[in-house]
């Protein structure tokens, strides 16, 4: 191989590095009443001493589904108008504003 097939090698990475967020390995630190709740409650439930913004997440989708479901439905609508509206944007050339700016 040359020095360029392994520079391509280098870059290619899995589809669990692709997916890794950093801001779901945060060990959260609690600095109001109901985080110091939550952080103790989900630690107690997984054993751990130090608890992670994902290991909330996964506890509130098992233990209270309808508002995870809530909050990813209106990230979602959000996030495919502002799709909508960069489309809009860039057939047009026009800076409309757009519905994020609205909010």
């Amino acid at each position: 191989m040359n020095e360029k097939e392994l520079e391509e090698i280098e870059k290619v990475i899995s589809e669990e590095e692709a997916h890794y967020n950093e801001t779901l390995a945060v060990v959260v630190q609690p600095d109001g009443e109901l985080q110091k709740y939550i952080v103790e409650y989900v630690g107690t439930k997984f054993d751990q001493e130090d608890v992670t913004v994902n290991m909330i997440a996964e506890t509130l989708a098992h233990e209270f589904p309808d508002f995870m479901y809530a909050l990813a439905e209106e990230n979602f609508l959000r996030g495919y108008q502002l799709g909508l509206d960069d489309a809009y944007k860039s057939f047009t050339g026009k800076a409309e504003e757009t519905f994020a700016k609205k909010l």
